[in-house]
């Protein structure tokens, strides 16, 4: 039998934290905290990585001068 993996919410590094927010957001963390990252379909990592791509960006427009 495989063990599952328990993730450690209070030592995940900044864009850890913002990929767990976006899974939120779409209706997808509880599928991640049961199942894992790798029960999610493509589409549904893509949709991901996407927005943290997108609010990456966002930040560091809103640093610059």
């Amino acid at each position: 039998m495989s063990e599952k993996k328990k993730t450690d919410l209070s030592n995940l590094t900044p864009e850890e934290v913002m990929k767990y927010e976006i899974a939120a957001e779409l209706g997808l963390l509880d599928r991640v905290l049961d199942d894992g990252w790798k029960s999610l379909t493509a589409k549904e990592t893509g949709r991901i990585g996407g927005l943290v791509t997108r609010r990456k960006k966002e930040m560091g427009k809103k640093t610059e001068p």
